[in-house]
């Protein structure tokens, strides 16, 4: 299991940055471009995600498992189903108010949407092919968390849409991202272990999304002159 998570996880790093660049175009923000840099911090999560699931499970794994059922069994709240979006309406109604994001509505969707997509399909691929057993039994759909992989690519949309307008967001998107995934142990539904690889796939998704974006949305069509003979 360990060796195939390992390989899922390396194709998915070095395919996708493999296609880490996009070029700039006339009336748009100036693109982010990929840089290895900015693989080690959804690489850290992703790999402690990878070595708790398999390499430290009775010492982390199971352990907080055990701590969260001998000490508040009974603890439920939907909160964690909402808190997931809760980026991406902040990232569209801060417009509203007359704080303008990075990019336009038509670029920052696309980009929201490719992310999305990689996300959600990464996430399911993982879920299908790892077949975990969920913490509560309920299902075998455990690795990795999606909840957590959805709140941490909307937080990576915000931050990168806002960071430069407000350098505090940063810090209140991930607090709520990170929020729901300890939200999602609470609630008896994940491990520590999908919790970190979903954080980090998540983050890495959206990422994927701004350095392959085109920034073609919305652009004005040149009308071509010909020579009149």
């Amino acid at each position: 299991m360990l060796r195939k998570s390992l390989f899922l996880f390396l194709f998915f790093v070095l395919v996708f940055s493999a296609y880490g660049q996009s070029t700039d175009s006339a009336g748009v923000n100036k693109p982010l471009t990929f840089s290895t840099r900015q693989l080690y911090v959804p690489g850290v999560l992703m790999l402690a995600g990878l070595a708790t699931n398999n390499l430290f499970k009775d010492q982390i794994k199971y352990k907080i498992v055990d701590q969260r059922n001998k000490h508040f069994p009974e603890f439920h709240t939907s909160l964690d189903n909402y808190l997931e979006y809760a980026a991406i309406p902040v990232a569209y109604g801060l417009d509203i108010f007359g704080v303008k994001s990075k990019n336009d509505f038509l670029n920052r969707t696309a980009i929201l949407l490719k992310g999305e997509f990689f996300m959600y399909a990464s996430v399911n691929i993982l879920k299908f092919s790892t077949h975990q057993k969920r913490p509560d039994g309920s299902d075998y759909y455990s690795f990795p968390s999606g909840h957590s992989a959805q709140a941490f690519a909307t937080a990576t949309f915000l931050t990168e849409e806002y960071k430069e307008r407000l350098p505090w967001m940063p810090y209140a998107a991930y607090t709520v991202a990170g929020s729901t995934g300890i939200l999602r142990m609470a609630n008896n539904r994940h491990y520590i272990s999908d919790v970190l690889f979903g954080a980090g796939l998540g983050f890495l998704s959206m990422k994927i999304a701004y350095w392959t974006h085109q920034y073609k949305w919305g652009r004005k069509k040149q009308k071509l002159s010909y020579p009149v003979y």
